[in-house]
């Protein structure tokens, strides 16, 4: 395993876990899904993995009691993230869902906890005000904040009077966006951005096409996962295959690489199994060639899904087909 090259209290490993699929229905994996959580969580750590992300919001505190439990005693020594939901993020508000979110964990402090998403009324000001105080009495170690734009970010810091250790978003090789200027300036201020959904919720791994689309509600309402899109990406997939095969590896491993290849990016892919944790461990070894990653750059630029408004009647459709 590879860690971010930055002072913190506790190593961050490049690939950490994401745990939304713990206790959510919502992703289809079944009701015995919850029972192989445990197993997951305690392969992550002997594969070296100390980031470990979850939020109150997922499964409505479930993830979180899940994810804690299977911690077990490592909870002290591991990155545990956490997120509020910024339902009205006045100070002392966050100060009693952050006291709520780490009983639920077990932990004594929350290593990382994060501002789900920007509140479009409540100022960071406030907001930040009740995470620094956190901080102050030991209950929160870094701060982060999730699916924010740079100039937010940085007046989220401004707010605290501390650094925001990171900025949680959607990156992967469809969701480029962050490669404009959120990577760019983690790089430069000594920052991380958190990868999440790092393989598009698995349009990258090579599993899916128009005639074999993915089960699952998250998955069905994805774009991505429309037929002509599925067609669409059929040279971006080949693209990965043929990479993957010079490093015996598979397209969801070097989709992974390709955003690992940043220093201050980290990824938290989720896993459904103990093998598909292990297979994203391995993708924290791989090191592409400079020409792998150029041809890798050049199909997904020539990748044009169809998304936003133009899929809504789509979606639709293929939602009522079903």
């Amino acid at each position: 395993m590879r860690y971010v090259p930055l002072d913190t209290p506790k190593p961050i490993s490049k690939i950490g876990l994401g745990t939304w699929q713990f206790g959510s229905r919502e992703w289809g994996y079944g009701p015995d899904y919850e029972q192989r959580a445990a197993q997951i969580v305690r392969r992550a750590l002997d594969l070296g993995v100390t980031l470990f992300d979850t939020a109150e919001i997922y499964g409505f505190g479930r993830s979180e009691r899940i994810l804690g439990a299977a911690l077990r005693d490592d909870r002290a020594k591991v990155v545990v993230a956490s997120k509020i939901f910024p339902v009205l993020p006045l100070a002392p508000v966050v100060q009693q869902r952050a006291v709520a979110s780490a009983a639920r964990l077990g932990v004594a402090g929350i290593d990382l906890y994060q501002v789900h998403q920007p509140n479009p009324v409540v100022a960071d000001t406030t907001t930040m005000r009740g995470m620094r105080a956190l901080q102050d009495v030991g209950l929160v170690g870094e701060v982060g904040v999730s699916n924010y734009g740079l100039r937010r970010w940085r007046f989220a810091e401004a707010a605290l009077g501390r650094r925001v250790l990171s900025n949680q978003v959607r990156y992967s090789m469809v969701d480029r966006g962050p490669e404009q200027d959120l990577i760019p300036y983690a790089e430069q201020a000594g920052r991380i951005v958190i990868a999440y959904s790092p393989l598009g919720q698995g349009f990258l791994s090579g599993r899916y096409d128009a005639r074999n689309p993915p089960a699952g509600a998250v998955r069905r309402a994805n774009p991505y996962f429309l037929p002509e899109n599925l067609e669409r990406g059929t040279e971006l997939i080949a693209t990965l295959r043929e990479v993957a095969d010079a490093h015996d590896a598979t397209p969801s491993q070097i989709a992974l690489a390709y955003v690992l290849r940043h220093p201050s990016v980290v990824a938290i892919p989720g896993a459904s199994g103990v093998e598909q944790v292990e297979r994203n461990a391995a993708a924290a070894e791989i090191d592409l060639a400079d020409d792998e990653h150029a041809a890798l750059v050049t199909a997904a630029h020539a990748f044009r899904p169809v998304t936003g408004l133009a899929a809504v009647p789509k979606l639709i459709r293929a939602r009522t087909r079903k």
